[in-house]
Parts: structure tokens; C-alpha cells; sequence
């Protein structure tokens, strides 16, 4: 069968078998399985907070498609490692935009709709346009690990993404922070310059605060608002 070919059932039953047949394998080793099945139809999703799952998957697929939301909220910091990726890894950076610039959206919601209503924000300037970037795909990649937060401890290396009908892999899903740091150091890869300014977890800037001693790495996102993703894992 030709991975064009692929209904959603046959995605599902491929993110099923190998969710339970990947669980142990190394972070290479899942997206070596993932390049061989999807191949163009699979792509990388980075924030930009490190290049480290992008590298990996640079190695399993040369070339592989490295999708970036720009939200139009990011620190410079976070663009510049965009840029960086882009210019140093064999990667194909794509940068996803709103359909609305901030100040549209200020004109029809008021400004600082982060403040107010941040779940509205991120629907807005992450998860929408992240649906529509993924059109093209059957498998998408993310960074997510166990070990960031309560609300991550079950995820699945392949998983099926029931809301966009796609493999979701997160092939570092298993790792430590430690095991993070130690790939960086050994491949050299590019890493958010934030993250030795006191900040475990990067996102938008207006919703974004260093992380406190013995806190959690997602801690520093949202803070004080009860609220822990932005929805695209959700």
C-alpha cells in the first residue's frame, strides 16, 4: 500500500502496533521506523526551544520537514534559533503564521487576549494553524517527554492523534532532562539561548516566566492561571 493510499483506520492500526512495539526502542531507532514508513508525509514539529528531536530525525530523513509556529508572541531568542536550525541542520524550516497578524486580532478581541483569555489565544495562534500546516501529513513528531509534567507522564512513543486523524511520535518520550543535555553536548545542537537565562520551558513571551528551584519545567508557563498547555497536546 502506498503511504498516499493510507486511510485513517490503516494509520491508526500502524500508530497502534508500533506504540506497543517501539516502546522501548531508542529515540533513533523510532524515527528511523517513522522516515521508512511515512517518509515525505512525516514532518517534525519544533517550538524552537532546542533543535534536539529535529536533529534526530535530520539523521533518520535528511532534509525532513521542521514545522515552526510563529505566533507572533516569541521572543527573539526563539526566532533566532529558528533562523540558526534553518541555516546550520539538514532541515526544511516551515513557519506557520495566524490567519490574523496581533494587531487583528487586538482590533477584534481586544489587546492582551493572552491575559484574558488565554485558552482563545493559543486556539487562535497555535492550534489552528498547526491543523492546517499538518494537512499535508500523516505522522507529526514532537518533543514531548515524560519527565516535563503531571500531564505528560503517559506519553506514548507512537500514539494516535485522534483530533487530527494523524501518528503522533514522540521519540524522546522517555528521556530525562539529563539524557536532553547530554545529547546537546555530544552533537553540539543548537539550543534556545533562554534556557541558561533561568527558563526550563519556552513559549510565547507574554505568558512565559523563569522557572523557581524545585518547580516543574512547564511551571513557567502560564503561571498563575491554572492552566498548563496550550492545547496542540491536548
Amino acid at each position: 500500500m502506498s503511504a498516499a493510499s493510507r486511510t485513517a483506520q490503516d494509520l491508526e492500526r500502524l500508530a497502534v502496533g508500533a506504540g506497543r512495539d517501539l516502546e522501548e526502542s531508542s529515540a533513533q531507532d523510532i524515527l528511523r521506523w517513522a522516515a521508512d514508513t511515512f517518509g515525505r508525509r512525516f514532518c517534525v514539529t519544533s517550538s524552537m526551544e532546542d533543535a534536539v528531536v529535529a536533529h534526530l530525525a535530520s539523521r533518520a530523513l535528511p532534509g525532513v520537514d521542521v514545522v515552526f509556529l510563529d505566533t507572533g508572541y516569541h521572543f527573539p531568542e526563539t526566532i533566532g534559533t529558528r533562523d540558526a536550525v534553518a541555516a546550520v541542520m539538514d532541515v526544511n524550516v516551515i513557519t506557520l503564521a495566524p490567519r490574523r497578524t496581533v494587531a487583528e486580532q487586538d482590533a477584534e478581541h481586544g489587546p492582551k487576549l493572552h491575559d484574558r483569555d488565554p485558552d482563545l489565544c493559543c486556539a487562535l495562534r497555535k492550534v489552528a494553524p498547526l491543523e492546517e500546516g499538518l494537512r499535508g501529513y500523516d505522522a507529526w513528531a514532537t518533543g514531548l517527554r515524560r519527565d516535563e509534567s503531571p500531564t505528560r507522564a503517559n506519553t506514548p512513543v507512537v500514539g494516535w492523534d485522534t483530533k487530527r486523524q494523524k501518528v503522533k511520535i514522540a521519540p524522546i518520550a522517555r528521556w530525562s532532562q539529563q539524557d536532553v543535555e547530554a545529547y546537546v553536548a555530544e552533537h553540539g545542537v543548537l539550543t534556545n539561548p533562554l534556557l541558561m537565562d533561568g527558563y526550563a520551558s519556552v513559549g510565547c513571551a507574554p505568558c512565559t516566566r523563569r522557572v523557581l528551584e524545585g518547580e516543574d519545567a512547564r511551571s513557567g508557563r502560564w503561571a498563575g492561571l491554572g492552566k498548563t498547555e496550550c492545547g496542540i497536546h491536548l
